[in-house]
């Protein structure tokens, strides 16, 4: 348990008695925004460049991705359990056959315990959740997470997302109904939005059954259409300098349930395509001082919901 909240390794914790890791996973998904099903292009801000580790690529498969990922880790905790993460786009948007055997793959490498599965709002078809309820039936880990980024439809339709809100809350139900775990992820300063947009997301993903949830700062990135929008001064987004965006995460945590687990608050993209917030900071050094402010201000999660 950290200081003022529950942090993803106590949830971990909860389901495992040793160490375990996850292992991105780029299985080669595209998603509906990008192929033209919904639109082109894919979200204004995304550059996936930005998240995936240099082992990760579709060309190689999932089996030679783990291990790899696995050879990284396993030389300093040989007894290291592994969760595949099946991080790139959309990892269930396909054909039904396919999406299955590449699960089965991944579970099927030694040391592989479990499945994180990111993935959209609007790509979750009930004959694949039945899938995942099967295997957690069975005591395999899932962990469906899913792309809510905001609970604002003006902001996901001016950022290309192609769902809405009421998606992500569907989405969120029928998957923690079928027994799976469900996980969010929000983004914080997206376009035209501040501080309190986030609080107003955080109280009311606070009601819906989620056990894990992710926030980090906007970045913005090269190359992507967001970036170029704010360079033309077509769109204003905010430039919260860290000790600001530590207030940002303050009022996050005082207004999401205490039952859900928060897996991280900040994200690092390669500094060569990395445009701002240009903080000079690694992620465990921005959460030693948000875990210091924590203290200093008696923030506890939850709190502020009543």
């Amino acid at each position: 348990m950290n200081v003022g909240y529950r942090d993803f390794g106590a949830f971990l914790k909860e389901h495992f008695a040793g160490k375990v890791q996850k292992i991105s996973i780029n299985a080669g998904f595209s998603c509906p925004n990008r192929d033209g099903t919904k639109g082109v292009g894919g979200c204004t801000y995304c550059n996936n460049q930005t998240f995936n580790p240099a082992y990760c690529s579709p060309a190689k498969s999932v089996a030679e991705q783990l291990d790899e990922g696995k050879r990284f880790f396993a030389r300093k905790y040989p007894d290291m359990r592994y969760l595949a993460y099946f991080q790139a786009y959309t990892n269930t948007y396909g054909a039904f056959d396919n999406i299955r055997g590449l699960y089965e793959e991944a579970l099927g490498v030694s040391g592989v315990v479990g499945l994180i599965i990111g993935t959209r709002p609007d790509c979750m078809p009930d004959e694949l959740l039945d899938y995942l309820s099967s295997l957690r039936q069975k005591g395999t880990f899932v962990l469906v997470e899913y792309g809510v980024e905001t609970s604002r439809n003006d902001t996901l339709c001016l950022i290309n997302r192609g769902h809405t809100w009421e998606d992500s809350v569907d989405a969120v139900t029928r998957t923690a109904s079928a027994g799976i775990m469900t996980g969010a992820h929000i983004i914080a300063g997206l376009p035209g939005e501040d501080a309190s947009d986030l609080v107003a997301t955080a109280r009311l993903l606070s009601q819906l059954p989620l056990a894990t949830v992710k926030l980090h700062q906007l970045q913005l990135i090269k190359g992507t259409r967001l970036a170029m929008q704010v360079s033309k001064g077509d769109l204003v987004v905010k430039h919260w300098t860290v000790e600001q965006y530590i207030g940002v995460c303050l009022d996050f945590i005082r207004n999401i349930s205490p039952t859900i687990a928060i897996e991280r608050f900040t994200s690092q993209s390669p500094d060569e395509l990395l445009i701002s917030p240009r903080w000079g900071l690694k992620n465990y050094q921005f959460t030693a001082l948000l875990n210091n402010a924590i203290s200093r201000n008696s923030v506890v999660q939850g709190s502020a919901l009543g």
